[in-house]
């Protein structure tokens, strides 16, 4: 059984992915930060399907506490499926948009992508086979109106994916990236009403979270073996 660490994983997305890794055989640790009661929720729901998971809790921006997590988890075995699905949103045009808030999204999107990664690869190499999975946005393939930092953070993880990429191909592992578009959820619900999506998606509705999982899960299982370095975006078509 392989195992898999999912970051950002109370949210809805990370809560499909995971859901999804498990249903595939894997042994899925559900991380989150301020939402570990959802987490452990839904391991114990896997759990209770036949499936294996267990929710563990540390803030990805903290370099310290992050290596002492995932201390505890390597003592068991290495993880050979990441998912880097963690990302928070604090919306501003950049005129008027704070410093803290532009260090913020970047700090959870990109400096948690180095902090949680980076202790995981020798483990993983050792094992000579390994899937990294990189949760992007459309925001940082088109931009968007508001969302600098946001765009700058997961375009920042397509320049990664793809150094890393090179990095690792000869030691069996895989890196890409996945950038969804428009993903239904309770936010999306009430940000893009039928009309909204209808101009803005040519498929004129909202990609599902278990879309999103089954791109992930195909990239994270043995039959993507020859898919590295890409940037694939499932957006319901938007240019």
């Amino acid at each position: 059984m392989k195992r898999a660490l999912v970051t950002g994983a109370s949210g809805t997305l990370g809560a499909a992915i995971a859901q999804h890794l498990a249903a595939c055989g894997h042994h899925v640790y559900l991380h989150a930060n301020t939402q570990l009661e959802r987490t452990e929720r839904l391991a114990a729901e896997f759990t209770k399907a036949g499936h294996s998971a267990q929710a563990v809790r540390f803030d990805i921006t903290n370099a310290e506490e992050t290596g002492i997590a995932l201390e505890a988890i390597l003592a068991a075995g290495p993880i050979q499926v990441l998912v880097n699905n963690a990302g928070i949103h604090d919306d501003a045009v950049m005129p008027g948009m704070r410093a803290e808030q532009w260090t913020r999204v970047i700090d959870v999107s990109l400096n948690g992508f180095f902090n949680v990664t980076q202790p995981l690869l020798l483990p993983m190499i050792r094992t000579r086979w390994g899937r990294i999975i990189n949760i992007s946005s459309v925001a940082a393939v088109m931009g968007n109106r508001g969302q600098a930092n946001y765009a700058a953070a997961k375009a920042g993880l397509h320049g990664a994916t793809r150094a890393l990429c090179l990095e690792l191909a000869s030691r069996g592992i895989t890196v890409n990236t996945v950038a969804p578009g428009i993903i239904a959820s309770p936010a999306t619900a009430d940000l893009f009403p039928h009309e909204a999506l209808a101009k803005m998606v040519p498929m004129q509705r909202a990609g599902t979270p278990e879309e999103v999982a089954e791109l992930v899960g195909f990239l994270a299982s043995e039959k993507s073996g020859y898919i590295s370095g890409q940037l694939l975006n499932i957006n319901g078509g938007m240019a």
